[in-house]
């Protein structure tokens, strides 16, 4: 049986519950309803492994195409109209877009936003609750032609063109160079020489190789399960701290902790830190009508002070927490140099992955075009592709190695899967229907735009407790609660980024809340209590610094 068999009953019968038994909501087409049913049976069976994620996405391709129901007979694009009366001064504040200038985007309105992002109409309170007239939008179906199945199997394939899915793949095949070349582990042993006289300074080190080669390693189950974890376990078992004997304690259950939590806050803090990341630039970008369009540059810059400083603050709570019985670490400075002898000096491969690594950064930050003007900038998924094409050229890199690395090509499949059927709920008005549901919901309670998002954004965040899968949980949830904080009235910039970051905060809360996740757990350095109870604390940290070192800086960035 290519599949497990009652996460796979449970998923189907979900879909068939909302396709045949639920009533089409008013408002919602028929291939819109369908099209959900799909999308909530392939979430449902991600959740439960019922097969893998490639396999499940390409049975999902399959149905969608085969059931028409991105297909224009019942199901047009509708074309939403709402009356808005609001500025973005007396609504929900300036939404910069990529590229421009922090004056120029200042200029911006909610009213030139799309209807799904868009705040209420003029009242005392963003949050209060409208007239009908106002609150509800109106669904305009337009008149076209019939789809052919050319046309339908055009739609189920339509996001592998999407080039936010390429710069992940490509990007993970270049991170691969790391570990054959072995630069990540010289640069995690190089730390650990500088700072790993204490305990304390272990941690850092680990958090400090991690944050070095988060950019271009947008695996982060490779970079913290893969690369980082290793070098942890090879120090922890240098002091005897290992949990078949019980000694786990010592130092190792420290050290893996730091080592996960660290995961979470390197992945917020770059486009290409972590899979899911280029979705939720393309979730807003289609929720703002393109008004806010995150680079590469702007992500890195906004999230650069708050991840910083919880990458600063982590490793205390953590060890305030989890306290190692050894807390003093003069024999790790020198096993880490004795493991540095053994790699020898740096060899051709780390030399090229170094200046390869120096201008995908270059490129990514958007050098050129602040030196040169706009016509040299060069697109993102741009560089990942010149800079694989330039390992493969210098041999670092050979086309097996690309073949060889299933994560990637995994990943372009799953990931075009997921988009392609979330950009036509958005396009077939099923998520515009949600957030309008939602915001009705909790405008009705009268908190204000503020006390609203909150609410928000902790049900976003927390509901991760549910989800095995970072990117089921944004794909399911991101684009439905961010037009519903912006219908509620939240500043669209502000409410972007926060809820960027908390699509990657989440990632601390459980075992098995992202890839990296049963990879440190099951070493078995720490007990299900104390990861759940360190993840839970370090979700609350990392929540509060950003939304108040990160308010800031973005106040200071003129970002919002």
């Amino acid at each position: 049986m290519g599949f497990k068999r009652i996460p796979m009953l449970i998923a189907v019968a979900l879909g068939l519950l909302i396709w045949f038994v639920i009533p089409v909501p008013e408002g919602v087409t028929e291939n819109a309803w369908h099209l959900l049913a799909l999308f909530v049976a392939t979430i449902a069976a991600i959740i439960g492994k019922a097969m893998p994620i490639g396999a499940l996405s390409i049975v999902a391709i399959t149905l969608v195409a085969v059931s028409g129901v991105t297909g224009n007979e019942g199901a047009a694009k509708p074309a939403v109209t709402a009356p808005v009366a609001a500025t973005a001064a007396s609504a929900a504040g300036p939404a910069p877009v990529a590229g421009a200038s922090a004056a120029a985007a200042k200029t911006a309105t909610v009213a030139s936003l799309p209807a799904t992002a868009q705040a209420p109409a003029a009242s005392a309170s963003p949050a209060a609750p409208a007239s009908a007239a106002a609150a509800k939008p109106v669904v305009k179906p337009e008149a076209r032609k019939p789809s052919t199945p050319a046309d339908l199997i055009r739609d189920a394939l339509s996001a592998m063109s999407n080039s936010l899915i390429w710069l992940i793949g490509i990007s993970i095949m270049i991170s691969r160079g790391l570990i054959k070349t072995g630069l990540g582990a010289r640069i995690g042993y190089w730390f650990i020489s500088l700072f790993g006289k204490k305990t304390l300074g272990i941690g850092y080190a680990l958090a400090l190789s991690e944050l070095v080669i988060a950019p271009v390693t947008p695996s982060n189950t490779a970079r913290g399960g893969g690369i980082i974890h290793p070098i942890m376990r090879a120090i922890a078992d240098s002091f005897d701290s290992k949990p078949e004997n019980g000694t786990q304690g010592r130092i190792g259950r420290y050290l893996a902790l730091t080592n996960y939590q660290t995961n979470p806050i390197t992945s917020a803090m770059f486009i290409t830190a972590t899979a899911p990341n280029p979705l939720v630039v393309d979730l807003i970008a289609k929720a703002t009508g393109s008004q806010i369009h995150l680079s590469w540059s702007q992500w890195a810059l906004s999230m650069l002070l708050p991840g910083l400083v919880a990458l600063l603050v982590m490793p205390l709570v953590v060890y305030w927490m989890n306290k190692p019985e050894i807390t003093n670490t003069p024999n790790a400075t020198e096993f880490a140099r004795g493991k540095l002898r053994e790699l020898g000096a740096m060899q051709r491969g780390e030399k090229i992955m170094v200046a390869i690594f120096a201008l995908l950064l270059f490129l990514w930050a958007g050098v050129p075009a602040m030196l040169f003007g706009k016509q040299y900038a060069v697109d993102p998924t741009t560089t990942a592709f010149i800079g694989l094409s330039l390992l493969l050229l210098t041999g670092v890199l050979e086309w097996d190695d690309v073949l060889k690395e299933k994560s990637a090509w995994d990943t372009i499949i799953w990931f075009g899967a997921l988009v392609m059927m979330a950009d036509f709920l958005n396009k077939l008005g099923l998520v515009a229907w949600f957030s309008g549901s939602l915001k009705d919901g909790i405008g009705a309670l009268g908190l204000g735009w503020e006390g609203a998002s909150t609410l928000l954004l902790l049900a976003y965040l927390y509901a991760h407790y549910m989800f095995a899968s970072t990117t089921a949980h944004i794909t399911g949830m991101f684009a439905a609660f961010y037009a519903a904080g912006l219908a509620l009235g939240a500043p669209p910039m502000a409410w972007a980024l926060i809820m960027a970051a908390a699509s990657n905060i989440m990632m601390t809360l459980t075992h098995y809340a992202t890839g990296t996740a049963p990879v440190i757990f099951g070493s078995g350095y720490a007990t299900l209590g104390e990861w759940w109870r360190t993840g839970f604390v370090m979700s609350v940290v990392n929540l509060l610094i950003w939304l108040t070192v990160g308010t800031l800086w973005w106040k200071v960035l003129g970002f919002i």
